[in-house]
């Protein structure tokens, strides 16, 4: 469910660059001579921008109270950085000039989101002065060359805001339904038991791994101490502030201490937990941490004998639709009609659309007459046909069922809209009590509120019964094939179970959208608790449905991001997320049309999403592609490859994930023991690693592990014949080491 007030959100694809990088601090001899290289024009451009900003700055002093108020100068303020265009000092080129104060990593943020962008960097000049002020200039075109138009201004510095956004220590945080929600309570941690034993017998390996162990706790325990050290010196700092003072500067540099070193514990707490946990982890089996019961309804290792879910365990979704689809010229159906077959033969099994009915809202997700299928996406007609059509190919369809709330077509006597049109004519009796706003006269709500529309009371039995009429018209009539439960947090999973039974879908799944856990604005190692609320709101359907893998999203993106892949797996040794506590029930997906496309609630950073797909399309669960990312170019290309090898290899939402390797910059994993995958920059293979053959190929002499996808921090291998080489005739695995350690996004 979005928010109802989508803010603009610049998505584009990722090019090759030629930006200019250099290192901060002392200039080697190297990068003075590439200083010296630098155009004239780049020269002129920074006396130019010089003299301008002060300009700037002496005639916008008495407007300062003004620009403080405004998003993208709060944003620029809170890191440090201003960010300035100018296309007149250069007629050639759209000089951008950044100042503030030095971070580490700030020049590399920059010209990543200036490739993000489809942004050309001509060159650069790069100046820092004694005090730790930076001022770069850049000289920047658009991917055909020509000079940025103040229109796109705004969206740009935008963009490098959010990326540069990452120097902070602390995480970027999810706006759930575009609001920000308040942090749940730190988990406690989890004791365990160091494996082995003293009659243990040491072997060279075994010696191997206890020093590996020892050096990667060592650094862990100094990096913490500093850390704290370096907090303590900065509240001594602020203590000292003579009454009456601004010590906003220090009150910052304060936060920006204490989330290091909440990044430090964690890291310590990973650290830990490694030391204790096994290198195999099982697919999770039906305990009762799934609640009361559960261990009689999921007999079948987690799966049910009766219930949709995810399908046949091998389905791999499409979200069919963006924030914007509705847009679309011609309908978006119609669209979808034209392009289903290419969807089929790319390997998608199911797509998920966009809501259906009659809507207040454009996207659709402020239901009004649900009997009426005339919305902004086509007609009734256009969408039967989309669904014949997605039945020819045997390609499921799955309907955006929003049953949380309903948009009423008039008001009461006191103007209040609570009187329901169309087929289904309830009145402010279907509407919970807990909905002041809207008059609501039914029974409190069975979880939580959403404020934008009348909240609908599942517990009354005439409502449920419409309820399951409408869906049932929805399967039999229409011809959907499933569901995607909106916003399933507002009413209680037992009714879902209801719903699902009475339709009979042959997919279900729901939208659990929960916080992760932070402290000190530092996501927490220990996400067991958010990941639990999703599984016990699957164990209350009966395990009918599946859920969205909101736990594996937020950890992955702060791995991708602070290059700390010893967050992928937990003290158990399994996948930290949902996918590794029971994955059949898991969805996993990178984006959708809240977190990214023009909302961006908590976008997944572009030049991370090889990695993210490396890692959902090879790992359990039931990986969902977001349509923004499947129709990108070089991107798309690395998703449908990977789903190539999942479907050959078989990889299913219950497959065995064996966690090789963990640490700041590496995580390897074997999966079914027939696929070894890795991402990060740290240099692994399953070759150099001993990583034995799959069963059945131990014998093969010419047998080795190739790399079948690699890109800019991934690659993917398979077992095959060493004689079986790519397509340009190089070793696989030296042209995956080559890519999946170099910079740059790699975006055609």
């Amino acid at each position: 469910m979005p928010h109802p007030h989508p803010h603009p959100h610049h998505n584009h694809h990722h090019p090759h660059h030629n930006a200019v990088a250099s290192t901060r601090g002392t200039p080697s001899s190297s990068s003075t001579a590439a200083a010296r290289s630098f155009s004239r024009r780049s020269t002129r451009a920074l006396t130019t921008c010089q003299a301008a900003r002060k300009k700037k700055s002496d005639a916008s002093s008495s407007s300062s109270s003004e620009n403080a108020s405004s998003p993208s100068s709060k944003s620029a303020s809170d890191i440090g950085i201003n960010i300035e265009f100018d296309n007149e000092s250069d007629g050639t080129a759209t000089v951008v000039t950044i100042e503030g104060k030095d971070q580490s990593g700030l020049l590399v943020s920059v010209t990543g989101a200036f490739s993000a962008l489809d942004l050309t960097v001509l060159d650069a000049m790069i100046k820092t002065t004694d005090d730790g002020t930076v001022l770069d200039v850049f000289r920047v075109t658009s991917k055909s060359g020509t000079q940025l138009p103040e229109t796109v201004w705004e969206g740009v510095r935008e963009y490098v805001l959010t990326t540069c956004m990452t120097l902070s220590n602390k995480s970027s945080m999810p706006l759930i339904y575009g609001a920000t929600s308040p942090m749940f309570e730190k988990q406690k941690e989890k004791k365990g038991t160091v494996a082995g034993g003293a009659g243990s017998l040491m072997s060279e390996d075994l010696a191997s791994t206890y020093e590996t162990a020892a050096s990667r706790l060592e650094q862990a325990a100094a990096e913490m101490s500093s850390a704290a050290a370096a907090l303590v010196i900065k509240e001594r700092e602020l203590a000292s502030v003579a009454e009456g003072v601004d010590a906003s500067s220090q009150m910052q540099a304060c936060e920006e201490a204490s989330a290091l070193l909440e990044r430090k514990m964690a890291e310590m707490e990973a650290t830990l937990a490694s030391r204790r946990s096994t290198m195999q982890a099982e697919p999770a089996e039906p305990t009762a941490q799934r609640g009361g019961g559960a261990e009689l309804r999921f007999a079948d290792g987690g799966g049910t004998s009766t219930g949709p879910a995810s399908g046949n365990g091998h389905e791999i979704i499409l979200q069919g639709f963006n924030w914007e689809s509705w847009k679309t010229s011609g309908g978006w159906y119609n669209e979808l009609s034209r392009r289903m077959a290419e969807i089929y033969d790319d390997g998608f099994t199911a797509v998920w659309l966009p809501p259906s009915t009659d809507s207040v809202s454009e996207q659709g997700y402020l239901p009004r007459d649900l009997y009426n299928l005339n919305s902004r996406y086509g007609s009734e007609d256009e969408l039967r046909t989309l669904l014949r059509r997605m039945k020819e190919l045997k390609i499921k369809s799955i309907a955006d069922i929003v049953i949380n709330h309903r948009c009423a077509q008039d008001q009461d006597e006191q103007g209040r809209w609570n009187r329901f049109g169309g087929r289904l004519s309830w009145d402010s009796s279907a509407i919970t009590c807990d909905n002041n706003e809207f008059g609501g006269r039914g029974a409190p709500g069975s979880g939580e509120d959403y404020s934008a529309a009348p909240n609908v009371d599942h517990t009354q039995d005439r409502i449920r019964h419409d309820l399951k009429e409408w869906l049932k018209y929805m399967r039999k009539n229409i011809g959907y094939d499933g569901w995607r439960f909106d916003f399933v947090k507002g009413y209680s999973g037992k009714y879902t179970r209801e719903y699902i039974d009475e339709s009979t879908p042959l997919m279900a799944f729901g939208e659990f959208w929960d916080a992760c856990s932070y402290t000190d604005g530092v996501l927490d190692y220990n996400q067991d608790n958010h990941r639990q609320r999703t599984v016990n709101w699957c164990d209350a359907t009966g395990g009918t449905a599946s859920a969205f893998d909101f736990t594996t999203k937020g950890i992955l993106q702060e791995a991708c991001v602070r290059n700390e892949y010893w967050r992928l797996i937990d003290d158990r040794g399994r996948p930290p997320g949902m996918c590794g506590m029971w994955p059949s029930r898991a969805v996993t997906f990178i984006e959708n049309h809240d977190t990214g496309s023009t909302l961006g609630h908590w976008p997944f950073p572009d030049y991370k999403l090889g990695e993210g797909y490396a890692y959902i399309l090879t790992h359990p669960g039931t990986p969902c592609v977001f349509w923004d990312h499947y129709e990108r170019g070089g991107l798309r290309e690395t998703i449908l490859d990977l789903m190539r090898l999942r479907r050959e290899l078989k990889i299913m939402h219950r497959s065995s994930v064996k966690v090789v390797k963990t640490s700041a910059d590496l995580y390897a994993a074997c999966i079914d023991g027939k696929l070894c995958m890795k991402i990060g920059s740290g240099e692994w293979s399953p070759n150099s690693a001993n990583i034995p053959p799959p069963p059945g190929q131990e014998d093969d002499p010419d047998g080795r592990w190739l790399c079948q996808v690699s890109g800019s921090g991934y690659a993917v291998w398979t077992f095959g014949s060493a004689s079986e080489l790519n397509g340009n005739g190089m070793d696989p695995e030296s042209s995956a080491g080559l890519l999946a350690s170099a910079g740059g996004s790699g975006w055609a």
